[in-house]
Formats: structure tokens, sequence, C-alpha cells
């Protein structure tokens, strides 16, 4: 409603939450828990607890519980509604003027659309997403994987899984996603956050305005247990990937506009882990 798009600024104003609305608009469509918020923020519980509040008076965020933790998520209904009033007022109804590129399909070229999966270390989920949509649909794609943090080595249970699987090693090293960024950089269409983490921290504003999701998942680098408990968690985190990259490849990318894709690629990021590939 329009009476409601004041306080929903004037709540935005404040600096601090805006930057968990935008942590949480980064980890859509996730329910994010109000510790892992307060971790990823160095905020204080009650401070925290103050501005989620906030947000939540003013309809942006959604509160759930789930047994003694508090959940919350963007109310993308009502971000919606806020951002839509305003390009309808302030761009007259043509939200080209504020967004361009927002609208409409992406555009059709003579070369593969270019897509980026980033995680923290650069070493396992984002390895097997590039590799995946390589093997799936590399005649359609370029694809890339960084990290925000990478590691210097790739991890062996996740290569170990790839050799296992068929695929090309070769191309795959550890990159920054500084390399994603400057004059030099690939052009991306798409990009993927497929790991909790680097969701949390502030990404490069990227050229070109790609389309962008979260597809995170728990990190197997962390699994702990025997060898072989060890290596399952790896397994299960290419098999939940792989049922996620099958389903972007199948997307009729030529006939959906950017609002219907980015609505495509969020209910990608809701499939469940799913069974070990």
């Amino acid at each position: 409603m329009e009476k409601d798009i004041p306080a929903q600024l004037s709540v935005l104003g404040h600096p601090q939450r805006l930057a968990v609305f935008r942590l949480l608009m980064r980890r859509f469509p996730d329910r994010v828990p109000a510790g892992e918020l307060a971790a990823a923020l160095e905020l204080r519980a009650s401070t925290l607890s103050a501005y989620l509040s906030a947000l939540h008076g003013a309809g942006l965020v959604d509160q759930d519980r789930a047994g003694t933790s508090l959940l919350y998520s963007i109310r993308m209904t009502s971000v919606q509604r806020l951002f839509g009033g305003l390009f309808a007022e302030c761009c007259r109804g043509r939200p080209a003027l504020c967004l361009p590129n927002s609208t409409g399909p992406l555009p059709m070229t003579d070369r593969k659309y270019g897509v980026l999966f980033i995680c923290t270390g650069n070493s396992a989920r984002s390895i097997f997403a590039e590799s995946l949509l390589r093997a799936i649909a590399g005649d359609r794609f370029e694809v890339h994987s960084a990290g925000t943090r990478p590691q210097s080595d790739l991890n062996p249970f996740a290569l170990k899984v790839l050799a296992d699987k068929g695929h090309d090693l070769s191309p795959l090293r550890a990159k920054n996603i500084a390399e994603f960024t400057g004059p030099e950089a690939p052009q991306l269409d798409f990009v993927f956050t497929v790991c909790n983490q680097a969701a949390n921290e502030e990404c490069p504003a990227w050229e070109g305005q790609p389309v962008s999701g979260h597809w995170g998942m728990p990190d197997p680098v962390k699994a702990e247990g025997t060898e072989a408990e060890r290596a399952l968690a790896f397994q299960q985190a290419y098999g939940a990937l792989k049922h996620r990259i099958e389903a972007f490849a199948a997307l009729p990318l030529a006939t959906l506009d950017r609002i219907s894709l980015q609505s495509a690629v969020d209910d990608i990021g809701r499939m469940p882990e799913g069974e070990p590939a």
C-alpha cells in the first residue's frame, strides 16, 4: 500500500537496519537464524533484535520460529510493492528510466551466456556447480567459479567426486572474485552464490545487471566423522547441485522475461538438497 512507503523508507534510512535488509535480500529465499545474522554483521543480539523488530513492523521481513530459533526472511511481496510504487511515481511508470535492462528477456547474442558460481573458498561447492553446468550445457554457457576468500588448493574430496563422475578437472583452479570485475572481466549474465557465508558478504556491483540467485547449502568441507562419512557429505552436495543445475539448464531462457527468470531462479534455490548423485 502507498501509505506504507514513507514508514518503510524511514526504517531503511538507518544504515544498520539497511545492512540487515540487504543481507536478507542476498540470502533470499532463505530463512536465516537471528544468531547467524548477528554474527555476519557483528552486532549484539539485543541490537539486532531492535533492527529486526523495526523491519518486521514495517512489513519488510517475516519472522518464523523453528524450535528455539527465530528465523527471518524477506517479505518479497512487500518489497516488490515498495519499489514498484517508487518506480511508478518517480519513473513515471517507465521502469527502464530507473533500471535499464530490468525488463524484457535477456539480450540475444551470438555468444554463450556467462555464469559465475561463488562460494567462500572456491574449493568444493562452486567447482561442483562449474563442472556440472559445463558438462550438462557447456554448449550454451560459459561457466566460471570464484571465491570471496579462495583456498590455495582445491579440496581433494571434491576433486575425487568430480573425477569419479567423469568430469574434466583441467579447467579448475581456485580464483578470487576480483578476476570477474573490471573492463577485462568476462561478461556475466548470471551470478549465483552457493554458500551462505559468501552470500552474507558484500559482493561487487556486477556490470550489466546479471540475474542473481542464492543456492546455499551446507559446506561439505566442514563435515566431520569417518572418511566415509565425510565423503558422503561431498556426494550429497554434488547431488543437490546436480538437481539445481539440471533445472536451470532446462529453463527456456529465450522466452522468459527477466521477472519470470528471476522467479524461476529463486524457485530453484528452494529445491530440497536431495540425495547423493
